[in-house]
């Protein structure tokens, strides 16, 4: 199941004069339990990452260009992400791949995790360790058949995944 986000652009509110910050408080309140949030905003909104992070959100950030970001907040609740059912990763078969992609900005763990994927054989399992939760990189596996599973390490620093080689097109 792809992630739901709400959407708020904090760019016109800052053209504006308008202090941002209550309304992004305003939308995170109006989340349903599991939904995420996607802030556009003219700018890296770096001190929000704590905030929302003492609030149990991991976020993602995308340049969009012209000193434009996009920053997607996830509950962490909702960091074990899965395509299908979570509960038989368990019984899949080892890795046969194991990447540390802990020191790639994005997007490159995601090029990279997809280029492995189309190299390996259906069934096959990889394992990756990043160092953000790729919420970009889940909406792009389902759409090729893959199947994942993935949380956070118990520091909270390190996204650990495993991702199962679907059985579809190789040539997506």
């Amino acid at each position: 199941m792809a992630q739901d986000f709400a959407e708020l652009d904090v760019r016109p509110l800052l053209a504006n004069g308008v202090e941002p910050f209550p309304r992004i408080m305003s939308a995170v309140e109006a989340l349903s339990p599991q939904q995420g949030l996607r802030l556009l905003a003219p700018f890296r909104p770096e001190p929000l990452f704590n905030v929302m992070r003492r609030r149990g959100f991991s976020h993602q950030v995308r340049e969009l260009g012209g000193g434009d970001y996009e920053v997607c907040f996830l509950p962490v609740a909702a960091s074990v992400a899965h395509s299908q059912d979570a509960e038989s990763a368990d019984i899949w078969p080892e890795a046969v791949l194991e990447l540390d992609l802990t020191d790639l900005d994005p997007p490159q763990p995601m090029v990279r995790i997809l280029a492995e994927l189309e190299e390996m054989q259906p069934g096959e399992v990889l394992f990756a360790l990043l160092s953000r939760e790729p919420v970009f990189l889940f909406p792009e596996l389902q759409r090729r058949g893959h199947q994942w599973v993935g949380n956070h390490d118990e520091t909270g620093t390190v996204f650990r995944m495993l991702v199962r080689r679907g059985e579809g097109n190789r040539d997506v």
